[in-house]
């Protein structure tokens, strides 16, 4: 194997491989940290770059994004994306003077408040998803083997097919 075709992942040894201390379960697991930390990196960094927001704000636009054109409670995205709900107030607010989210009341409910993309940000997504979708793709192509990345995409179920979204949108 030349050294072009050598992986991060191919590479990351622990140090108790070779003395059988470590099950196979938590070697891959290593493995599997190993190579998306190394898409997290790549993308934090074109994220910012790009979208000018960090990369937690960015997953909460994702979030929104898989969303037709209907918003989240606050506590959803909270729940959905496992972060403390203190924390994404800060980040809500922060995407919010930057136009990218909208927030609102919830009819009925004094306290609840939902969040939705702004048409502001879905030009933004939509400007920047090849660039970010070739980022993380370019990240797995240096850290995974053709076979390793086959196997994760095996587990990733398949986008909805818009054709089949009942709401029309």
């Amino acid at each position: 194997m030349s050294a072009s075709d050598t992986h991060a992942a191919d590479q990351f040894e622990c140090p108790a491989a070779g003395s059988g201390l470590l099950p196979a379960e938590l070697r891959a697991w290593m493995l599997l940290l190993a190579a998306t930390g190394a898409v997290e990196q790549r993308l934090r960094a074109v994220v910012k770059e790009t979208l000018d927001i960090s990369h937690d704000e960015f997953l909460i636009l994702c979030l929104l994004a898989e969303q037709p054109r209907t918003a989240l409670r606050m506590t959803q995205v909270a729940d959905l994306l496992g972060r403390p709900k203190t924390r994404l107030t800060y980040q809500i607010a922060c995407l919010q003077r930057a136009g990218l989210v909208a927030r609102a009341s919830v009819c009925g409910d004094k306290r609840g408040v939902q969040v939705a993309l702004t048409d502001k940000a879905r030009d933004l997504l939509g400007e920047t998803s090849v660039l970010l979708a070739g980022t993380v793709r370019q990240a797995l192509e240096d850290s995974m083997g053709p076979q390793q990345r086959a196997a994760m995409w095996a587990l990733v179920p398949d986008p909805p097919d818009p054709a089949e979204d009942p709401s029309g949108t």
